[in-house]
């Protein structure tokens, strides 16, 4: 980067840190993801850093203003995926039997028959480690060979085979 660039950029960060800040938490809604957004976005203004006009310029301040806007939207989108199929897990949501399981987290049996027998080996594995141990997502996956977003995704599976199960009406909201 020459030296004019990194007072470019410089003067960016004094004049647009603050207001892409306001922005971004403004679509996000979390102080945490707007600041990594504003990172975010001053990272791919550097990659554009020689082309942009001056600093002040209203052309530069509605490319900053844009950049900001697209990259809150991309962490948004990301972090919604990422929350969007998180349950809360307690007795209450998921009303699942006493499970009795060996060390390796085979299922031996459970009070209520044979709900959790109607799932493979894996998806057993998951629900247990997940509703009963209550491990993190990460681990869970690390335990059953996974991604953590397959887990999630068999997990949720399960439990709508779960519900589906005792006769109850799966509600996806």
């Amino acid at each position: 980067m020459e030296r004019s660039d990194a007072e470019k950029l410089s003067r960016l960060y004094e004049l647009y840190e603050q207001p892409m800040y306001r922005i971004a938490y403004a679509v996000l809604h979390n102080s945490g993801l707007a600041e990594d957004a504003v990172s975010e976005a001053f990272v791919r203004l550097i990659g554009k850093i020689s082309r942009l006009d001056d600093a002040d310029s209203p052309r530069t301040k509605a490319y900053v203003v844009k950049v900001i806007k697209s990259t809150s939207i991309s962490i948004y989108r990301r972090s919604k995926r990422t929350f969007l199929h998180e349950f809360p897990i307690n007795e209450e949501t998921m009303k699942l039997p006493d499970i009795y399981t060996d060390i390796e987290g085979k299922v031996l049996a459970d009070s209520a028959g044979s709900v959790l027998g109607g799932l493979n080996e894996t998806d057993r594995k998951i629900v247990v480690l997940r509703c009963r141990d209550e491990l993190p997502w990460k681990d869970v996956a690390d335990k059953v060979s996974l991604t953590e977003t397959a887990a999630r995704k068999r997990f949720e599976r399960a439990r709508r085979r779960i519900i589906k199960m005792r006769g109850e009406k799966y509600d996806e909201n």
